[in-house]
């Protein structure tokens, strides 16, 4: 049968391609990534599947879903102009996304799907620095993290659940790893980032909260902490956090075998593996 070979959890900061061009490959954002990259490699995926938030660019409010898959065979972008970072296309694994949304609807997951789409830099920048040959098709699956109200952390740990069986219950011998993108407190152009600033971490001592969950495999306590209430107070994008809790959902109680804050952008670099 398939299996799940790894988890991943990195930002996406729309900065880091142009920082990354401007400081190079020693910077401090550059060594993170590849010590992720490092680890992606090791396990030899032949798919990854990307949680993510959608930041109104291949969605906007006229049709915003709760959770989308991309169903199709490429995509590419970005689609919002991200400085630093090469318009590219990205092979999509379309039998697994298939397979993901029909899965899906058997265990009461209502997905949307969206068969046309580009996608912006929230999967481009995790891709641009693991996978920059975009050599391992994707299956994206978009969970609303930025427009409230949100899902609740426990759906969306329970459709990391649901991923697990659909990858194990495929026939044949494909590794998947999964991946999810975002940060953990962050406001951008919004009323809680730091005064004279676009954007920045506003509570700090939440993300210092996810990081010890993550680390020490509390995961029921994170999930009873990471209420919609508790992720609007750490910025109008810390919902991103629920792509981290469905991968969760996927690798269970494992405790990572990497993990690396950058706390004053609010954010970590994580690694599950169990080979």
């Amino acid at each position: 049968m398939a299996e799940i070979v790894a988890g991943f959890g990195v930002p996406h900061t729309p900065m880091f391609p142009a920082l990354v061009a401007r400081e190079g490959p020693h910077c401090e954002t550059a060594q993170l990534f590849r010590s992720v990259a490092d680890h992606l490699e090791a396990v030899r995926p032949d798919a990854l599947v990307i949680f993510d938030s959608d930041h109104l660019n291949t969605f906007f409010l006229n049709n915003f879903p709760t959770m989308s898959v991309g169903l199709t065979s490429q995509t590419s972008g970005p689609n919002d102009g991200t400085p630093g970072l090469p318009r590219y296309s990205v092979p999509v694994n379309e039998a697994l996304a298939s397979h993901v949304y029909a899965s899906g609807l058997e265990c009461g997951f209502d997905f949307a799907v969206s068969q046309e789409f580009e996608i912006d830099h929230s999967i481009l920048v995790p891709l641009h620095f693991l996978t920059p040959t975009m050599q391992i098709p994707i299956v994206p699956i978009f969970i609303n993290g930025v427009v409230h109200p949100l899902p609740a952390a426990k759906r969306c740990y329970a459709l990391g659940q649901m991923l697990r069986q659909a990858v194990e219950a495929l026939p044949g011998n494909a590794r998947v790893a999964v991946l999810g993108s975002g940060s953990f407190s962050l406001d951008v152009g919004g009323p809680l980032s730091p005064r004279g600033t676009y954007s920045g971490v506003p509570d700090s001592g939440w993300a210092e909260s996810v990081l010890g969950y993550l680390r020490e495999s509390k995961t029921d306590d994170l999930l009873n902490a990471a209420t919609s209430q508790r992720l609007a107070r750490a910025g109008n994008v810390a919902g991103e956090l629920l792509n981290w809790i469905a991968m969760l959902g996927v690798i269970g109680t494992r405790r990572p075998r990497f993990l690396e804050p950058q706390m004053e952008h609010g954010h970590a670099y994580g690694v599950w593996r169990w080979d």
